[in-house]
């Protein structure tokens, strides 16, 4: 899972506003579910769109 996965979301543009892009795919290199969820609850990213991306993040994990 990288960048072009969410390229032009607006999981990506909520981030960009709180400028936390950058941690938020540290958290995603590192496998940290925690920190992944808690950058985009700070985002205001709706629950749903939230479970979406962890879902897929659990789904490549092992796989990057």
């Amino acid at each position: 899972m990288d960048e072009s996965d969410f390229e032009g979301t607006l999981v990506l543009e909520k981030l960009a506003e709180i400028g936390k892009v950058e941690a938020f795919f540290e958290a995603i290199d590192s496998d940290d579910f925690d920190k992944a969820k808690a950058l985009m609850k700070r985002a205001d990213i709706d629950a749903k769109t939230i479970g979406q991306v962890i879902r897929k993040m659990t789904e490549a994990d092992g796989s990057h």
